[in-house]
């Protein structure tokens, strides 16, 4: 095994939707992120509890072939929810169906085990941003990409160096909106610490039923018309605004070309307003 690779032990599991669920790790001492990056974790399916079980019962039935199919370590790219001074480590996924590894992190159990390695990867994080200076910083996410910015949020940096966060979340339906009552609270569990903090300005986006209170579109849609900008109270300003997008990679790409038709440009070499995580 890499010298990079540690084994982690699963603390809990939140199911959110049958195709959505969080899960917490113990986090090793010497592993160290930044906001907004992401990990490479592994499962090998045989070492799951789930697996062990249905292995016990296939040797009774003399079936020889189960744990020859899934003894391999699978890994996959995985934004941490967690801020990086939690002493534990949290993600969110999807379940793909049939996907080669989401379709086996389904089955996780507290006490399974996972691979971690501890090499953290990616440039979505705030440090990135040198010009323009911080000001209004806009984080716009479809599903599980949610994840990086629940982390930065859990940042004390994040609301000491901003004026205004703006946080719209897209989901297809109410219950794929996860995290809700931890986002009502950041603004009192982490604002409150600082001096002078950011204000939160949350804004839920649910494109396939009817929700009072959220919005209904598309993100590019709402950011074209003005809708996006109208309900958080501010404008996008080349000289002042900083937007990140994590999602679903269509809607990445379209409210990417969205931004730049609307005058702001691609964050490049520190200077820029636009930046994009491409790890899907």
């Amino acid at each position: 095994m890499s010298d990079n690779i540690q084994k982690v032990t699963v603390l809990s599991k939140t199911t959110w939707t049958p195709n959505l669920f969080s899960f917490t790790v113990s986090r090793p001492d010497s592993f160290k992120f930044t906001a907004g990056q992401f990990v490479r974790l592994g499962v090998n399916p045989s070492q799951l509890n789930y697996y062990k079980q249905l292995s016990a019962v296939a040797d009774a039935e003399e079936d020889e072939d189960l744990n020859e199919t899934l003894d391999e370590d699978i890994f996959r790219a995985y934004s941490i929810v967690s801020s990086p001074f939690d002493e534990i480590l949290e993600f969110f996924s999807i379940v793909i169906p049939d996907g080669a590894f989401t379709s086996q992190l389904q089955h996780l159990e507290v006490g399974d085990e996972l691979l971690l390695n501890t090499m953290p990867f990616g440039f979505l994080t705030l440090a990135r941003y040198q010009k323009p200076l911080p000001k209004d910083l806009w984080l716009l996410a479809t599903g599980t990409g949610l994840a990086p910015f629940l982390s930065m949020l859990q940042d004390l940096k994040t609301w000491e160096d901003y004026e205004h966060i703006v946080l719209a979340y897209s989901a297809r339906s109410t219950e794929e909106l996860a995290y809700i009552e931890k986002i009502e609270s950041l603004q009192e569990d982490f604002g409150t610490l600082v001096d002078n903090p950011a204000k939160l300005i949350f804004i839920p986006i649910v494109t396939r039923e009817p929700v009072e209170g959220a919005l209904a579109e598309r993100l590019p849609k709402l950011l074209l018309d003005g809708t996006l900008q109208e309900r958080a109270g501010i404008d996008l300003d080349v000289d002042s605004t900083h937007v990140m997008l994590c999602g679903n990679p269509e809607m990445v790409e379209d409210t990417k070309e969205t931004l730049k038709s609307l005058g702001l440009v691609m964050n490049r070499r520190g200077e820029g307003n636009i930046a994009v995580e491409n790890y899907w």
